[in-house]
């Protein structure tokens, strides 16, 4: 499967890391491209910077030059991760003026998978009414809305419950979070 991770300027940047951190490049080809605002927030939150795995294939924001920048070569799957609600109102609306829209927008048109992970809190109407867009569209909007049933005992473990659904959606193995009703 070919995949594009993209993370935006919404606080989070640990899922996108997670993610990255659970997607096998072995298996997988994998992309990675950060917004502008993306690389501050990374800065902010995560000391060390973002580790994206041996064998991704990280592109410039503003390249349109990467090959699943047309609908003739989209990647098979898209995880905006985190989204920033300027994010996924651009995208809600069509524009594509970088190459993180233009893919959003490539994915949408060809029908491929597109999932965008907001994380935001509270929601005004505007968010909303770009949400019932978006998934109008064929978008899957999966909030990073942690689940505590596992009884998850550290923060690492709180964000793998968001993103193993990513990695269900996705359709690839994850064995971050028992599934309800599973033994631990």
């Amino acid at each position: 499967m070919r995949v594009l991770v993209a993370i935006t300027g919404a606080s989070g940047i640990i899922y996108a890391q997670r993610l990255l951190d659970n997607i096998d490049t072995a298996q997988h080809e994998l992309h990675v491209v950060i917004s502008s605002y993306g690389q501050a927030v990374i800065a902010q939150e995560t000391p060390g910077g973002l580790r994206p795995p041996k064998g991704a294939q990280t592109h410039s924001v503003k390249s349109m030059n990467a090959p699943f920048a047309s609908g003739s070569n989209p990647v098979d799957a898209m995880v905006v991760i985190p989204c920033s609600m300027g994010t996924l109102g651009r995208i809600a609306h069509g524009f594509s003026e970088d190459v993180l829209l233009r893919t959003a927008d490539v994915m949408l048109k060809e029908k491929r998978k597109l999932i965008l992970v907001p994380r935001e809190t509270p929601l005004n109407l505007v968010h909303v009414k770009n949400f019932e867009l978006l998934l109008l569209a064929g978008a899957i909007i999966l909030p990073a809305n942690p689940s505590f049933y596992t009884h998850p005992a550290s923060v690492e473990q709180v964000v793998d419950t968001v993103v193993a659904r990513v990695l269900d959606h996705l359709g690839l193995p994850q064995n971050l979070a028992p599934r309800w009703g599973e033994e631990e």
